[in-house]
């Protein structure tokens, strides 16, 4: 059975950075397409970034040039790299792993998450 696992989050101010990570188990991890992804309160799950098995990334518009997604198959991890928060940027981050790059549909039970919260 698969794992995810996300830590990282915690309290930063508008303007600052932050790295969440996710450690995987269970799986081969080298050919998954994976994704994270947010939630904020009152409001739906949505996929932030995606980064296929040959290193191919993909974000939406309000986390362009503000949110890099790496991974490293060695260590079966995969990182969101966070900068100029913002407080809109609040939520429970998770990651998972995706069917394919052309769907935000996942293959995996979610984790706890990783909670995120952007205020002065």
């Amino acid at each position: 059975q698969v794992q995810l696992v996300e830590s990282g989050g915690g309290l930063v101010q508008p303007g600052g950075s932050l790295r969440l990570s996710c450690v995987a188990s269970g799986t081969t991890f080298t050919i998954d397409t994976l994704g994270w992804y947010r939630q904020a309160p009152g409001k739906q799950r949505e996929l932030v970034a995606r980064i296929s098995s040959g290193g191919m990334t993909n974000y939406i518009d309000s986390v362009k040039d503000r949110f890099i997604i790496s991974r490293d198959n060695a260590k079966f991890t995969v990182f969101l790299y966070m900068n100029r928060l913002k407080p809109e940027d609040t939520a429970v981050y998770y990651c998972n792993r995706l069917v394919n790059f052309q769907t935000t549909s996942v293959l995996d039970a979610w984790g706890q998450g990783t909670l995120v919260t952007v205020s002065s």
